[in-house]
């Protein structure tokens, strides 16, 4: 018998509706159908009491997801996507991300379609692609203390937010360089569209393979974005003596005592999104952003009265 999953937001009504409909659709379809909320991606925040509160990366796969699951289907926002890809991405397993939320830049259709599309997916009539996530990892004298899959974007920042700190930053065997700004930004061309835009940094297309450095609110003209070959690993530290916070998309991180290192690579585990259609990035950020909306045409004359 044919595995497929279902992972959805246990705090949205609509998407606990549909799973439940969903599962009993594709068992009558002929598969085993499991089920998992995406609060099982969901690493949690560190207390001061207790900086560090360590998930390996391998143990956030549900019960009964494993690489013989053809495909799964996540029903929630951008947020439950990045969760269920934490989830899956170590068994391989390619997801269906259907939007319940109200961006939805990183899902595939909507809920309303999905009769529609399932009956596609099971025929087979989809493609698969890859995206690159990184793994972000936290150093104690060398020890692995922390560690996660992100698909977005790492932030690293001191409490309050816009208080200035010093980053020694490392970029594979180049020399180190010290950079003053409120925090530091490290993201993948998935998270270029997320708060590293908002940040000043570029859109990057997804089959291109880099990461990117952002600083935020940097007190240095010359501090700008640096974009860099994601082969290259980043080794970050803290030239202040107050601990820091370390994010990951945005659900998940620990502080950052002085003596820590963050260190961030590209991660052996893609991102394996099921698409509908041939993937068009341009069109994705047109729907979503409004990127290259043509300009309503300005009169030729001006009639003065």
């Amino acid at each position: 018998m044919p595995k497929a999953g279902i992972i959805y937001n246990d705090i949205k009504p609509v998407a606990c509706e549909a799973a439940k409909a969903l599962q009993v659709k594709l068992a009558a379809l002929g598969y085993d159908a499991r089920m998992a909320t995406g609060a099982g991606g969901i690493l949690g925040y560190s207390q001061p009491n207790k900086p560090v509160c360590h998930t390996p990366v391998g143990s956030l796969v549900p019960d009964g997801f494993d690489s013989e699951m053809e495909f799964a289907i996540v029903l929630g926002g951008d947020g439950t996507v990045m969760s269920a890809f934490r989830q899956v991405a170590p068994a391989g397993i390619p997801l269906l991300t259907v939007n319940t939320g109200h961006m939805g830049f990183l899902t595939e259709t909507y809920l309303n379609r999905l009769p529609q599309v399932l009956e596609q997916v099971v025929a087979g009539d989809y493609q698969i692609e890859e995206r690159a996530m990184m793994v972000v990892q936290l150093r104690d004298r060398n020890q692995l203390a922390w560690e996660a899959l992100c698909l977005n974007e790492m932030v690293l920042h001191r409490e309050p937010l816009t208080s200035m700190c010093h980053f020694e930053v490392q970029v594979g065997g180049h020399a180190p360089v010290d950079i003053a700004a409120d925090g530091i930004i490290i993201s993948t061309p998935t998270g270029s569209t997320a708060y590293s835009l908002s940040a000043g940094g570029p859109v990057i297309a997804p089959g291109v393979s880099v990461l990117q450095l952002i600083p935020i609110c940097p007190h240095s003209l010359a501090s700008r974005g640096l974009v860099f070959p994601d082969s290259e690993t980043v080794k970050i530290a803290s030239a202040n003596p107050d601990p820091l916070v370390l994010v990951v998309d945005g659900n998940a991180g620990c502080y950052v005592m002085p003596e820590d290192r963050v260190c961030l690579a590209r991660s052996q585990y893609p991102a394996r999104f099921l698409r509908l259609r041939p993937p068009e990035f341009f069109r994705v950020l047109r729907e979503k952003l409004g990127w290259g909306l043509p300009h309503i045409a300005k009169p030729t004359s001006v009639e003065l009265p």
